[in-house]
């Protein structure tokens, strides 16, 4: 099926104080190179971040008296784990902020894809609860607020394309040229934990300098840990491989494919098989809400 596109424009704040329909949009890993691990334990990365035009959407509405309250159900995702809620009660407590929002989240990507969804929408939680409560805090103080919930959410703050390097939150503007993709979900989720925690994970890829990027010979490094846990996203991945190099983003378990048209995207998507979900998507150059911050 198509993709839901992400609306280009951003929503303006309505009466009675509310944004309606915020995008946030998925993001490939066109690579992913785990280059070290620091003391702690955290894995040293590299990657570069592409947005896409296709994602959920969350509405807010200002409360007056400090609740947070998720109005819609996300199954499988309790509303006090869910990242979109920890999101706005951080901003909540950063700033001292004593008003509260009615949260609603639509969900159209799926779960455990390592395609960005929770990171997407808790970026966008921290973008227009900012506008929405005029807590005023510039792009880099909301990038590092963001880490606090996950080493994707500071990428979809910047708000572009991006050459990633630390756990995912040291990001560079990468300037590519637009295209198309095939987005294949087979069906499972896989836990990031899991891969990560992994003895088989190459963990020692040589780094390499964002300038050489497109010249380089580049890889998932956590692809073969996902394929062996998961036989269905080796599957997902030999079968769109067939008809365009594919790889999967992040951790799994969705890949990806860059094709040359809208209309191959078009004809690969409806070639998939029944038990999978496959979307076309283009490719984004700036957020959709970006412009709402400095």
């Amino acid at each position: 099926m198509d993709a839901s596109a992400v609306n280009a424009t951003p929503p303006d704040i309505q009466a009675p104080y509310r944004l309606l329909g915020c995008p946030a949009p998925a993001k490939l890993n066109l690579f992913l190179h785990v280059v070290g691990r620091r003391a702690d334990g955290y894995h040293l990365l590299q990657t570069a971040f592409r947005l896409l035009d296709w994602g959920d959407t969350l509405d807010f509405t200002q409360r007056a008296d400090g609740n947070i309250v998720r109005v819609t159900e996300v199954a499988g995702v309790p509303a006090e784990q869910d990242l979109v809620v920890r999101a706005a009660r951080l901003l909540q407590q950063h700033t001292g902020c004593t008003l509260g929002a009615d949260i609603a989240l639509h969900k159209a990507l799926p779960m455990g894809g390592g395609i960005g969804g929770g990171s997407s929408d808790a970026a966008t939680t921290l973008i227009a609860l900012n506008r929405l409560w005029n807590t005023d805090l510039s792009r880099a103080r909301l990038q590092t607020l963001a880490l606090q919930l996950g080493a994707d959410v500071p990428m979809f703050v910047f708000g572009r394309d991006a050459f990633a390097e630390g756990v995912g939150e040291v990001l560079q503007p990468l300037e590519l040229p637009p295209a198309w993709y095939v987005i294949l979900s087979p069906g499972v989720q896989v836990p990031t934990a899991e891969i990560f925690s992994s003895r088989d994970l190459t963990r020692n890829t040589t780094p390499i300098r964002m300038a050489d990027f497109a010249a380089s010979t580049t890889r998932n490094d956590l692809q073969p840990v996902a394929c062996s846990h998961y036989p269905e996203v080796r599957k997902a991945i030999d079968w769109l491989a067939a008809k365009a190099p594919a790889r999967m983003t992040g951790s799994g378990a969705c890949v990806f494919a860059e094709v040359d048209s809208e209309q191959e995207a078009d004809r690969i998507t409806k070639l998939c098989p029944p038990a999978w979900s496959a979307w076309k998507a283009k490719s984004l150059t700036r957020h959709p809400l970006y412009g709402w911050l400095q």
